[in-house]
């Protein structure tokens, strides 16, 4: 399998290079060449396989000759060894038509643990190869952050420098970061947004100060390996409820597109999903994109769910790019437009390749609602991104033949606040995360300004 950039430019890869190169050096977004399908028989045959198995079995055709069959699977044991539920990504039944597919049960209780569990045993894989060092730099809004540095702390010939918006992150978020004291983990609080971190990480991509002097990589869902590892639990969730045979709606918090993405993947694979609900809270750049066609940014309003504080979806490039023709250099043009205007209009083929695609938006009055209901006619605590995919699934107008699963991307607990404001009950934090709140926190906190950002990391990078 070879990968190719969105803007069509960049070398094409293997999976070990994309995996440690993440975003292309044209500044587009790597993925296949082309999609690998399965038969429906083929994925029937996946039906009531562990979920480490099903894993190495659908992301094997991505890997290609870069790892084994064998060392994949075993590297997928390991990773989702560490989960604290058997079926890595249970489903939970909340009425006659909606589920919940849980995600979160990875070491830092988000959905970001099944890709970054993964990805973090794939790097210290591909560096030991050549003995090669990498410094990761990466930018969340909340979840990434924890799971990325858990998932490579202490790790051989890799550092990550991970920078979030200062006071725009849970306390749970934001100590799970900050209390992981290893001397390869850096963390950065910067004054700004989401946002404006992504930006900083992108131009690090692209500046020759620091990639001469060291081998940049990425674990946000810019990376391609990371985005892959979230597809199986399309399958896992799909053959529980009876597919293939069986079509599936999925609804998704939505912020960066990464999620949703892993969606669409699954569906050029092969498997039968009836609709993909993009679920976005009063940020809406993607619910005005997919409703409208207007892709344009404005400032970013803190909410409740603020993993989802994102005006700029880096992975919405990526379906641009494979349903409106994969012409890399009209997408590079696109994107040109857009990073100098923040805004643009999709085309007309851009718009009709979506059509699996729906979306909503949610405020707070909505995802409150979300919350109570959940809780009163389901007993079922959720947090508030969930809560926003679980609104979007109520609304949509699909057969009763066809169940709508809804996504629950984080455990209620890393945003009690608001869950206690909701539904009056303050959830607990699993006893696996232990004395968060006792552990010394170390972090720098630097302005929103580029060239003090970069001064940092090259300061401070081995």
């Amino acid at each position: 399998m070879r990968y190719i950039s969105t803007r069509g430019a960049a070398p094409t890869l293997d999976f070990a290079e994309v995996t440690l190169t993440g975003l292309a050096s044209d500044g587009g977004l790597y993925l296949p060449e082309r999609w690998p399908e399965f038969s429906s028989a083929e994925i029937a045959a996946m039906r009531g396989m562990p979920y480490a198995e099903l894993a190495a079995r659908v992301m094997q055709p991505f890997v290609g000759d870069s790892l084994s069959p064998e060392r994949l699977r075993e590297l997928c044991e390991q990773a989702y060894g560490r989960f604290a539920h058997a079926a890595v990504t249970p489903l939970v039944q909340l009425d006659e038509r909606q589920w919940l597919l849980e995600l979160f049960h990875g070491p830092t209780l988000a959905f970001k643990d099944v890709a970054l569990q993964l990805l973090g045993l794939l790097f210290e894989e591909f560096l030991a190869r050549d003995d090669s060092r990498l410094t990761i730099v990466g930018a969340t809004s909340g979840d990434t952050g924890s799971a990325a540095i858990d998932a490579v702390a202490g790790r051989e010939n890799v550092e990550i420098f991970m920078l979030h918006p200062a006071g725009r992150v849970s306390d749970v978020q934001r100590r799970q970061m900050t209390t992981v004291l290893a001397p390869n983990v850096h963390n950065i609080a910067i004054d700004g947004s989401f946002d404006d971190a992504q930006a900083m990480v992108k131009r690090i991509f692209a500046d020759e100060d620091v990639t001469a002097k060291h081998r940049i990589g990425a674990v946000n869902s810019i990376n391609w390996a990371r985005l892959m590892a979230q597809v199986v639990y399309y399958f896992a969730a799909a053959l529980q409820l009876g597919g293939p045979e069986r079509r599936i709606a999925f609804s998704v918090p939505t912020g960066n597109f990464g999620d949703v993405f892993a969606g669409h993947v699954a569906a050029r694979m092969g498997l039968p999903i009836e609709r993909l609900v993009v679920a976005t809270n009063v940020n809406d750049i993607l619910h005005r994109a997919l409703s409208e066609g207007d892709y344009s940014a404005g400032d970013v309003t803190p909410t409740a769910s603020p993993s989802m504080d994102i005006q700029v979806s880096s992975n919405f490039e990526r379906l641009l790019f494979d349903v409106g023709g994969r012409d890399g250099v009209a997408m590079a043009d696109q994107m040109r437009g857009f990073e100098g205007a923040r805004a643009m209009r999709l085309t007309d083929a851009q718009r009709g390749g979506a059509a699996l695609f729906a979306s909503a938006r949610a405020d707070a009055h909505d995802m409150a609602a979300a919350m109570r209901w959940a809780s009163e006619e389901a007993g079922e605590i959720i947090d508030p991104h969930t809560a926003i995919g679980l609104h979007a699934a109520r609304l949509q107008d699909l057969p009763s033949t066809v169940p709508t699963v809804t996504l629950a991307t984080a455990h209620p607990a890393k945003f009690r606040d608001a869950v206690e404001r909701a539904t009056g009950t303050r959830p607990p934090l699993p006893t696996r995360v232990g004395d968060l709140f006792a552990r010394e926190e170390r972090f720098d906190e630097l302005p929103g300004d580029y060239e003090a950002v970069k001064a940092h990391i090259l300061a401070k990078a081995r």
